[in-house]
């Protein structure tokens, strides 16, 4: 064994021998298995990352440990040549030429298959939702419940492309380092810096040529009363036509003209400036008149061109309201709606701030079982089940919007469709931006969308409804006052 062996024959060696042996069988049983089950999970990266390493590791130490036997043997005066020498007439010399050579080629053939799998494993969504477990949490769980759960992460955050891929990847390293050494933002930072344009990935999908002019949605939505009183809103929504077609109004004329914005905030909040292009080739500027910019903050800033994302900002990392996901479950019948105080209750327990998700189950099993046992004794007997299978879906709502150890909630995270949750439109849309001529960006609701109907316990049922009317009368506050101001605060 040991004069077949060579200036291998030496504990290092043969140590490096069985890691990388050992390496090489793990990866195949790996690969092998994934390829029988068919499924991909987080600890795949021990095939992709760890067993490759230690393979590499492997054939290190034998080299290492041949070239310290022969230069041992060397200072020993024993003449040895520099190079071994392979004579192809000796029989063990040739079986050991074709076993090295057939070892070599099997190996390289396992870590280029390994290498390819790992290649995908980064680009799939278990490498980016669940590897990182808590970093990345909430915005796995809100992707996995959002319209673009069979869309991969790579193919909005990187998209096609070697520029981009590069890119992120370089990037990827700084973010996979943070991780290691547990030094990253608690809540994860958003907008994220430098993300490619959405011209170049969400229009791969969704063809602006193709949108439709107008759009009818009916928003239900349910009062904190006793009887959780159903409301509804009928509403067109001016989406507008053909971006780049030159009568194009509504909502994508944002995209299908240019226009250019600066904020006072990385959140891209509060908008400062306005700069539009119009068709004849005219710049028009709008500055924020309550707290107007300098000139010299306006020419020496960069200004960000508005594409889809700056208004779907969240098209897939969709947290909700209480209030909301409360509604929802209402109408698709997940929660009976008959149980009185029901959205008061819900929303009030999933308000309240909790260090764990395990105290704020348990507080939630106790706020809503405990009510009803107390205030409607009759209604928790009759109907147990139906307060049990509240309890478990207001869970699942907290499971899918709430995550203290990221100190991340549902309205960490501003959504600017819309402008009921946060100021949305309001950004710019708020009155207060004008032009040197006295142009307003107006504040007009209509100009986006029209209430065709509205149901509520304070309109006679079958009145006609031109504009939106509040639950509760308000007076002047309707206008002067953004929703968000009231809404965000408890998810109302």
């Amino acid at each position: 064994m040991k004069q077949k062996l060579g200036s291998m024959y030496n504990l290092v060696s043969l140590t490096g021998v069985i890691l990388s042996v050992g390496a090489a069988g793990l990866m195949i049983a790996f690969l092998a298995m994934e390829e029988i089950v068919g499924s991909s999970n987080p600890y795949a990266g021990l095939v992709y990352f760890t067993f490759p390493v230690m393979f590499a590791m492997g054939l290190l130490l034998v080299l290492a440990g041949a070239l310290r036997t022969r230069r041992r043997r060397h200072q020993r005066g024993r003449e040895e040549p520099s190079l071994p020498a392979i004579d192809f007439n000796d029989p063990h010399h040739r079986l050991k030429f074709f076993f090295f050579s057939t070892a070599i080629m099997v190996f390289l053939l396992i870590i280029s298959i390994t290498a390819i799998k790992g290649y995908e494993y980064t680009e799939s969504t278990a490498f980016c939702g669940k590897l990182c477990h808590t970093v990345m949490t909430p915005e796995y769980t809100a992707w996995e419940n959002s319209p673009h759960a069979r869309v991969k992460c790579a193919e909005c955050h990187i998209g096609s492309g070697a520029k981009w891929f590069v890119k992120t990847k370089l990037t990827g390293m700084k973010q996979l380092w943070a991780v290691l050494v547990h030094n990253y933002p608690t809540p994860i930072e958003t907008p994220v810096a430098n993300l490619r344009p959405a011209r170049e990935t969400c229009e791969e999908c969704h063809w602006p040529g193709k949108f439709y002019s107008e759009r009818n949605k009916v928003f239900y939505h349910f009062a904190s009363d006793e009887k959780n009183s159903p409301r509804e809103i009928d509403m067109v929504l001016k989406t507008g036509g053909a971006p780049k077609a030159p009568n194009t109004t509504g909502i994508h004329w944002h995209i299908g003209s240019e226009v250019y914005y600066q904020a006072r905030d990385n959140a891209r909040q509060d908008i400062a400036y306005i700069r539009v292009k119009g068709k004849d080739g005219r710049i028009t500027e709008y500055t924020d008149t309550d707290k107007p910019l300098a000139k010299n903050e306006i020419s020496g800033a960069k200004q960000r061109l508005m594409d889809c994302i700056d208004c779907h900002n969240r098209p897939t990392h969709i947290f909700r309201s209480p209030s909301q996901e409360i509604d929802e479950n209402f109408v698709s019948g997940r929660i009976d709606p008959s149980l009185p105080y029901l959205k008061k209750t819900a929303v009030e327990l999933l308000s309240k701030p909790y260090k764990t998700k395990a105290e704020a189950f348990k507080s939630i099993e106790n706020g809503i079982t405990g009510y009803y046992l107390k205030n409607y004794p009759s209604i928790s007997l009759a109907k147990s089940a139906a307060i049990k299978n509240a309890v478990k879906e207001v869970r699942d709502i907290y499971s899918r919007n709430f995550f203290p150890e990221m100190k991340t909630a549902w309205n960490t995270h501003p959504d600017n469709i819309g402008h009921f949750y946060s100021p949305g439109c309001f950004r710019c849309h708020d009155g207060k931006h004008k032009s040197s001529d006295g142009r307003v960006i107006s504040k007009d609701c209509n100009l986006c969308h029209t209430v065709t109907g509205q149901k509520q316990e304070n309109i006679p049922a079958g009145a006609n409804t031109a504009n939106f009317v509040h639950p509760v009368d308000i007076g002047d506050e309707l206008t002067k006052t953004n929703c968000s101001e009231c809404h965000t605060a408890e998810g109302k």
